[in-house]
């Protein structure tokens, strides 16, 4: 057996119901970037679905369609666009849309006049992190258009929402700052919306006072902890993806793992994945192309199964990411890219 990335179902329903219960009363948003963080639109969405939640977050516009077909009912909200062919398509599927310029508000307007149905729309505010988003100082102007807009049917103003750097709680504190300002600003101006979402993982679990009406939970719904941060157990969620591997060989001093470089795992990472065995967690020394090598341990066999990251006692893939420099969410999406899926619970 080669790799296989191992999806808990089990373990994604109860982190949506421990993320749930911890931002209450506000709304928790799934976020399914990157093919639901590689854990797999098509499984993820339906049981999410199952699981009572109602806003689901696609980052682009494929997403959003893709997530469309499996969840009829659902709000889904994209927010990476370019141009007025990602809006058509994003209006076709009746995604919400965050809108974080002048000229795409624009875009959305001339597609939403011309196919006489107005976009739900939210507007993104710059809090300071520089990834989109109107500046404060162009706010009012970008407010002004939208009340206009909406007035005259084209766009429905849902939400006002922006993303933050949680690089320390003094910045965060700023960017909310500007957040506050820029929905007062909002509502002067005659604007009503029903979702203020400024928050994703780390800060909806952390800072009740970021939370507002929704928060975008993406890593933490899979049991993907921010690095030097509080453990899954401490968060109260579960791992939900762990890449497993079977023994292909047992040598002397040695044991084959019929896994390796081919399959997506760095060959950098020799030296910092170890493997959780039957006989402990071991280091893996070697990683070749379709091959690794970790330590021969009393009792080793051949289709023996190992886990290289996942639940315990195991690595997680922020423990292994800690090691490598890196985050979490970059180590499944890296290392469990290239490798078929097996469902569970």
């Amino acid at each position: 057996m080669s790799a296989e990335f191992v999806v808990d179902l089990a373990a994604l329903s109860a982190n949506i119901r421990a993320v749930r219960e911890r931002v209450a009363p506000a709304e928790a948003m799934l976020v399914v970037k990157d093919d639901a963080y590689r854990h797999g639109l098509d499984a993820v969405v339906p049981r999410a679905i199952a699981e009572g939640v109602t806003w689901i977050g696609a980052l682009d516009v494929s997403t959003g369609v893709a997530v469309r077909a499996l969840a009829p009912e659902a709000r889904v909200f994209a927010w990476m666009l370019a141009g007025r062919d990602d809006v058509a398509d994003a209006l076709s599927a009746r995604l919400d849309i965050g809108v974080g310029s002048a000229a795409l508000l624009e875009d959305v307007a001339a597609v939403a006049q011309a196919r006489s149905a107005a976009a739900d729309v939210h507007l993104k505010i710059d809090t300071g992190l520089h990834r989109n988003g109107v500046r404060l100082e162009e706010w009012s102007a970008f407010v002004e258009r939208a009340v206009q807009l909406e007035a005259l049917g084209i766009i429905r103003v849902v939400g006002i929402w922006s993303h933050i750097g949680e690089a320390s709680d003094a910045d965060d504190d700023d960017s909310r700052a500007v957040f506050d300002t820029a929905v007062t600003q909002a509502r002067a101006a005659g604007l009503a919306p029903q979702k203020l979402h400024l928050a994703a993982s780390a800060a909806a679990f952390a800072r009740p006072e970021f939370r507002y009406d929704m928060v975008r939970i993406g890593a933490f719904h899979y049991g993907i902890r921010s690095a030097d941060g509080p453990s899954e157990g401490e968060l109260g969620l579960a791992v939900v993806g762990s890449l497993q591997a079977a023994v292909e060989k047992v040598g002397r001093k040695d044991t084959i793992i019929g896994t390796g470089y081919v399959s997506g795992l760095m060959s950098t990472a020799a030296g910092a994945l170890t493997a959780a065995t039957p006989g402990g967690r071991l280091p893996v020394t070697e990683i070749a192309a379709d091959t690794l090598r970790i330590p021969h341990w009393d009792g080793a066999a051949a289709g023996q199964i190992v886990t290289l990251f996942g639940a315990e006692p195991a690595d997680s893939a922020t423990d292994l990411a800690e090691r490598l420099g890196t985050i979490g969410e970059e180590v499944v999406l890296r290392l469990a890219s290239d490798v078929p899926r097996r469902y569970v619970g």
